[in-house]
């Protein structure tokens, strides 16, 4: 009964949190819950506009998924919602099947939305979290990094008031803006660009002040008193009143297999973005988060949006933060999010009419002005120059190939690396540090002494068959190196934690190519799942067990009591057939 209730209390964790919560940490759930709802509010209606959605549906995507990711969700502080990223994806991938903006559109983002849930809550029953791992962080930076371009780009439109047709290059955007400055309208640039200059500055100088909530006030105000939109100045308009109906997404398997690449690309994205930012919060408070509970309810979160109108959301950096120094203590905080979006929604969205398009716009190139990772540009520079590379293809591909060729290229990428790097691990030369028993790189250890008698060679790999080749060059060409003076080989295993049937025939053939020179070997440091295979397949009964040592000095000290040369050893014939 106990195991049944532990069970459902790890799967279902908000019950956890109520059978333990405390008065006292009410406060700080209700102060953090209505900060970010003030905050969310703009930014729900600004994010959908960027998805090329009608700003109701970022409201929308405000209610349902944060109260089921509160349900299922480990992490205390995050705040799940729309974002810019995902947004960005979601304007991309869909807008290449149907017009942006069309009842097409919608009912495509809306599945969009119901095949990330799926997919994240999949991977998160069957433990695939591990799938992210193909995201490098250089990779995702440089992704991010251009992607903050483009969206920034893509809404000078909205905040200069030009006519500007829709593109995946930002070239095409700037050298059109350029071309039509002449028609930018006076009224919606200067709503525009100083509802940017106003959140900067309250940013700046106290950022516990809801800047975003500040600017749709005050530019709404403005628009309403004056009539601007009589003279230009683009508004939101009627925002339908009332909660999400629910309501079955379309299920045509055509579609679902149309839209698959962006649905993998946002199930991937979002939860890396997501994991990161609850990991670093759940480290600064001193608990742990579980990364395949949290797609379980990532998933949960946009299956349940995608039944009452919602597209595709995630976690976020600055909502999560803000949550965070609010003083969210539980997930109880999202609920009453998601209660105060749903109240707004009941009650309020006719004060959103005189709304300009161009305050959204502002918000949304704030917001994503922090995507670009200038600081990881930098260090990359001063401490990988490999990983460097990574992220400018990356970054280059986005902003001049698009936002789904962008990250499939940084994908292959990042696979590239590790295939290369699995084919060519590090391995050394080992000499003795003075009369210690330590034995180290001697590239990096100039003063470690070698004997010209003795080669010592470690392998910083699992040995099987993607690098047996690196590995018969790399000793290959040290044996060659000593010539007729070299008497013993000494293979530092306790790097190699797998050998398979590849690396097995390597061994042999080694030991093969050293006994035609007369030289002998030794094995050491090999842990009991290696030497188990090295005894099934006959090398260790063929180079004798006295030929086995715990760590390289043992082997060292062998050698130097034994003086035994080739000639006066016995040895048993290798198995060719195993």
């Amino acid at each position: 009964m106990k195991t049944i209730k532990s069970t459902i209390f790890k799967f279902i964790p908000i019950l956890a949190t109520l059978r333990d919560y405390r008065k006292e940490e009410f406060r700080g759930d209700l102060t953090a819950g209505a900060t970010v709802a003030i905050m969310l509010v703009p930014q729900g209606m600004a994010y959908a506009v960027l998805a090329g959605m009608p700003p109701v549906y970022g409201l929308y995507a405000s209610i349902v998924p944060l109260f089921l990711y509160a349900v299922f969700g480990t992490s205390r502080q995050l705040a799940v919602g729309p974002v810019a990223m995902v947004s960005l994806l979601v304007v991309a991938g869909v807008g290449e099947i149907a017009e942006i903006g069309s009842d097409r559109f919608i009912q495509l983002a809306i599945m969009t939305a119901l095949g990330v849930g799926l997919f994240q809550f999949l991977m998160g029953v069957f433990r695939m979290g591990f799938l992210v791992n193909f995201l490098s962080h250089p990779v995702l930076s440089g992704f991010t990094s251009a992607a903050a371009i483009i969206i920034g780009a893509s809404q000078l439109s909205n905040l200069l008031g030009l006519d500007l047709a829709r593109s995946k290059q930002v070239h095409d955007i700037l050298i059109g803006a350029i071309q039509n400055a002449g028609t930018i309208d006076p009224a919606t640039a200067c709503i525009g660009i100083g509802s940017v200059l106003v959140i900067l500055f309250l940013k700046r100088w106290n950022r516990a002040i809801p800047s975003a909530l500040i600017v749709v006030v005050a530019g709404t105000a403005v628009t309403a008193l004056f009539g601007l939109n009589g003279s230009g100045v683009s508004i939101v308009g009627d925002v339908p009143q009332g909660l999400p109906a629910f309501q079955l997404p379309g299920l045509e398997w055509a579609d679902f297999r149309t839209l698959f690449p962006i649905i993998l690309v946002i199930s991937l994205v979002s939860y890396m973005e997501s994991i990161a930012v609850a990991k670093a919060i759940a480290n600064k408070r001193g608990y742990k988060v579980d990364a395949n509970q949290e797609l379980i309810a990532l998933g949960g979160a946009n299956i349940g949006g995608a039944l009452f109108q919602s597209f595709p959301t995630t976690g976020g950096f600055s909502r999560t933060a803000v949550n965070n120094q609010s003083g969210a203590n539980t997930t109880i905080a999202s609920v009453i999010t998601a209660l105060l979006i749903g109240a707004t929604v009941l009650f309020l969205t006719p004060l959103f009419y005189y709304l300009p398009n161009a305050v959204l716009a502002a918000i949304i190139m704030v917001a994503v002005a922090g995507l670009f990772d200038a600081n990881e540009m930098v260090h990359l520079w001063n401490t990988d120059r490999k990983d460097l590379a990574m992220l400018a293809v990356t970054f280059f591909a986005t902003l001049l190939l698009g936002i789904e060729e962008g990250i499939a290229i940084g994908v292959l990428l990042s696979l590239g690396m590790v295939i290369y790097s699995s084919t060519r691990p590090h391995n050394a030369e080992l000499g003795q540090l003075g009369d210690t028993g330590n034995y180290r790189n001697i590239s990096r250890y100039r003063e470690a002494r070698t004997d010209p008698e003795v080669l010592i060679f470690r392998f910083d790999s699992s040995l099987y068959f993607a690098n047996v080749e690196h590995f018969r060059e790399s000793l290959d060409e040290k044996i060659a190196k000593r010539g007729d003076s070299l008497k013993l080989v000494i293979l530092d295993a306790s790097a190699i934690h797998q050998v398979d049937s590849t690396g097995i025939h390597a061994v042999k053939e080694l030991l093969k190519s050293l006994r035609t020179k007369n030289v002998d070997l030794y094995i050491a440091g090999a842990i009991g799942p290696v030497r188990d295979r090295l005894k099934t397949s006959g090398i260790q009964e063929a180079l004798g067990t006295g030929n086995f040592f715990f760590d390289v000095e043992d082997a060292v000290a062998y050698y130097a009591d034994s003086g035994k040369s080739m000639s006066e050893r016995k040895f048993s014939p290798l198995q060719s057939n195993v």
